[in-house]
């Protein structure tokens, strides 16, 4: 299906937020390593019987007032002399660049990216260099199907926010757009303020234990070559049921998260043939907005969650029974606590220079069910499928994904599904192993 892509349009901020070119600072989240890289993902809507209206027309229109507040996406990022940590340029006359696209078919033909092929989603999101992505830390594309659906595909830099923050930008946008008056959250920065190391740092809690320290190793360097992208459809009544039978086994009750988690964790670590000795772990990502003391205000759209891992290694992780990784996950959870953030960020401080990092064998997992991404309504309703194509997360180039099945087919379909990336090697083995879960009754 061809994709015909026209030349960028740069979408500058109504009236100008500043006069002065001046230098923003970001927290020691935000320049975490691990987030040097873009996250990429587009949201397709489906045609609206009420609107009429042209969604590039009233998308741009809705960035070009949300980024009068929020203008630091109209910035670049450059590494200080100092330390080499990023900080965020911003300049008078900078705007964000668009991409205007059409699809002469319906958004019907490809499922509504429910399960479209994964070459042609590539084509809907723009996908920056490594030079453009420092220069542009927000692109965007809007791709016109003939149906009078879209796709919103966005390639947001992660040094700037998270997945939570990109998401109330959005939604501010959807608001101007929808005819609000004003952003129902007003934002907010201070990011070295709010989310800054104290004062002596220190680290109370055993980061350590997690994070290992080496300048020469980059986590995502020429990694995504030989990934491929592979999808699981996780029913409710085998999910019920294998829930059941971890409680039965070990006593305790599992959130699908951590059920799942372990379910998948073992799959990948047998199907790559980890050496059993090498210690393996399991990361996710943890919001501390409300965890951190005092809580971050409503409007803080930076990064506001840190990494949590639980370890093993690989030959105890392949000899255990599944209810004792799924209580591994679960235990993990039990270091989420104002000391674990700040301590993070305070080994961020006193190690940074020296190349922190979480080694080697990581399996990210990361929940899009509950992130909001529905109430982002241009006029449109809300997104039918939201899709991520980003393959780097939490120092992982395999990244998995529960997302859940397109609105637009969800009647015909229940559960939910997993988007994973993994090694080409590793594919035969990690169906094989998959198969024997879902097909195992469970008694």
């Amino acid at each position: 299906m061809n994709v015909k892509v026209s030349v960028a349009t740069t979408v500058y901020p109504s009236h100008q937020p500043f006069t002065v070119d001046h230098i923003l600072p970001l927290s020691h989240l935000d320049t975490d390593r691990n987030m040097n890289v873009p996250f990429r993902y587009v949201r397709a809507y489906a045609a609206a019987d009420h609107q009429n209206a042209d969604p590039f027309d009233v998308i741009t229109a809705a960035l070009s007032t949300a980024l009068v507040k929020f203008y630091p996406y109209t910035g670049s990022l450059h590494r200080r002399k100092s330390d080499g940590r990023f900080e965020l340029h911003c300049s008078v006359g900078s705007g964000v660049p668009v991409i205007p696209a059409t699809v002469d078919s319906p958004l019907s033909s490809v499922n509504y990216l429910d399960d479209a092929d994964e070459e042609f989603i590539e084509l809907l999101v723009p996908n920056p260099d490594q030079e453009a992505r420092l220069t542009h830390v927000l692109m965007l594309q809007v791709t016109r199907f003939s149906c009078g659906g879209f796709t919103l595909g966005a390639a947001v830099h992660h040094v700037l926010c998270d997945g939570i923050g990109a998401t109330l930008f959005f939604n501010a946008m959807a608001e101007i757009a929808r005819g609000e008056n004003e952003m129902k959250v007003e934002p907010v920065w201070d990011r070295s303020k709010l989310l800054g190391p104290r004062e002596p740092a220190r680290t109370e809690f055993p980061i350590e234990e997690f994070l290992s320290l080496d300048k020469d190793f980059v986590p995502y360097l020429g990694s995504n070559e030989d990934v491929v992208r592979e999808i699981c459809n996780v029913k409710d009544e085998w999910l019920d049921r294998f829930k059941i039978f971890l409680q039965e086994k070990s006593g305790s009750s599992f959130t699908t998260f951590e059920a799942l988690g372990a379910v998948l964790w073992q799959a990948r670590v047998k199907a790559s043939k980890t050496p059993r000795k090498e210690e393996v772990k399991f990361g996710y990502a943890v919001n501390i907005r409300r965890v951190i003391q005092p809580p971050l205000p409503a409007g803080y759209w930076g990064n506001g969650c840190v990494p949590m891992y639980a370890q093993t290694t690989a030959g105890d992780l392949i000899d255990k029974p599944i209810w004792e990784t799924a209580q591994l996950i679960k235990k993990s959870k039990r270091n989420v606590s104002d000391e674990y953030v700040h301590s993070f960020i305070d080994f961020q401080e006193l190690n940074y220079e020296k190349g922190i990092n979480a080694g080697k064998w990581v399996s990210a997992v990361t929940d899009w069910r509950h992130l909001g991404h529905s109430t982002v309504d241009f006029g449109w309703g809300g997104p039918v499928t939201v899709i991520p194509l980003s393959r780097n997360l939490l120092g992982s180039s395999e990244p998995c994904f529960f997302l859940p099945h397109s609105a637009a087919t969800q009647r015909k379909k229940d559960g939910f599904k997993v988007l994973l990336y993994i090694h080409k090697d590793a594919v035969v083995g990690f169906r094989g192993e998959m198969e024997k879960f879902v097909n195992t009754e469970f008694a």
